[in-house]
């Protein structure tokens, strides 16, 4: 049977974009024909900011926005200054990686982009079957990225916190921030029986991201977002300043097992494919890391379904999940707990599931026995 395409990419978001780019990027996949169906193709608006933490010298310094040695954590009671040495925290603006991917993706005749709505797709084993708004289109791989999100709000055995987020980039009259140091987390606002702190990245000592993040299980109304900005600018002294642009989005925290609806010829990526570290919301990395991993997997592999599997990290995720789901409250004192009990370098490990267990053990040790030790009952009782 005669196939449109080799592979198709449903979804040109971050991980659709960034796979198809590391297609380009190696000689293998030469010969691929690849489609990529997204309405809004091309992207070309700054619509949000890709922050990680990586070694000083990466793959994406050149087109970086910004980047930060030192990181500040404020609890209300006292502030910590945390050295991230040998790492730096990194800040990559969307439309950098737009224009870069777009660039690539532009220049490989093999693949081709069109403004269509998936509908729906299906592995039938010989191929697979892409439905559209305009056509049904076959292929023999599936990448999606399109996430769906009720199939993860009515799961009952894996809670949904959402991170959710807006973010102003301001331009202020006077000096005011320290470029050398981004604000991590800054739990001085009220929490109202909810995890929620404030993020800045300072660019210059008058410009910076401002933006008010929240952990829970619902959206607030669009202008909470807003004089939340506000008041926390003028507590901190700031009343004249120029908004120059916004950003606002939703990332899922939880540990529904996206990987497990991956099939022989389908697989699922980005916050689709549970690419979306459950317990902090950070992505890019992990998209960067696991779209390098699809392009080898590829050439010795053929069946998607062993792509992905659980470790001790996904353990880790989904009793710290249970517990700030059950106890949103709590957020402000696991996080505080954590930072002021452990070395920055052994956290920012942790998170990035690459501890050893004897670090990870004296991380769990820094918060409450009792309530973690209940969580991980209920767990083992629930079959995990």
């Amino acid at each position: 049977m005669e196939l449109d395409y080799d592979y198709i990419i449903c979804g040109g978001g971050i991980a659709g974009l960034l796979l198809a780019s590391k297609f380009s990027n190696d000689s293998y996949y030469n010969n691929k024909s690849i489609l990529i169906l997204d309405p809004d193709y091309p992207k070309v608006k700054n619509d949000r900011t890709l922050c990680f933490w990586d070694k000083k010298k990466s793959v994406w310094d050149y087109l970086l926005t910004s980047s930060w040695e030192n990181v500040i954590f404020k609890n209300g009671l006292d502030e910590k200054s945390l050295n991230l040495n040998p790492l730096n925290y990194k800040m990559l603006s969307s439309i950098s990686f737009y224009n870069y991917t777009n660039s690539i993706i532009k220049n490989n005749t093999n693949i081709k982009v069109l403004n269509d709505k998936v509908l729906n797709f299906k592995d039938c084993k010989s191929h697979c079957l892409v439905e559209t708004n305009k056509k049904t289109y076959k292929s023999s791989k599936v990448f999606n990225s399109i996430l769906d999100w009720n199939s993860i709000k009515n799961d009952q055995k894996f809670p949904l916190l959402i991170q959710h987020f807006e973010g102003w980039v301001i331009k202020t009259k006077n000096n005011f921030f320290d470029p050398e140091k981004a604000t991590f987390m800054d739990f001085t606002i009220d929490q109202n029986s909810t995890t929620q702190f404030m993020y800045i990245l300072p660019f210059s000592k008058t410009e910076a991201l401002v933006e008010y993040t929240l952990f829970s299980k619902n959206l607030l109304d669009e202008n909470k977002y807003k004089s939340s900005i506000e008041n926390y600018l003028l507590k901190s002294g700031i009343d004249d300043f120029e908004i120059k642009s916004k950003e606002s989005g939703q990332i899922p925290m939880t540990c529904f097992p996206f990987f497990e609806a991956n099939t022989k010829n389908i697989l699922n990526i980005g916050s689709a494919g549970g690419w979306s570290k459950p317990s902090t919301g950070y992505t890019f990395k992990n998209i960067d890391k696991n779209t390098s991993k699809i392009i080898d997997f590829l050439k010795s592999n053929d069946n998607f379904k062993t792509f992905m599997k659980k470790n001790r990290f996904w353990f880790y995720d989904l009793i710290f999940l249970d517990v700030l789901y059950y106890k949103n409250h709590l957020g402000k004192q696991l996080f505080t707990d954590m930072f002021n009990k452990n070395n920055p370098k052994t956290i920012f490990k942790f998170l990035d599931n690459k501890s050893s267990f004897i670090e990870e053990l004296k991380i769990m040790l820094s918060f409450p026995k009792t309530i973690f030790l209940s969580a991980v009952l209920k767990r083992i009782c629930k079959g995990l």
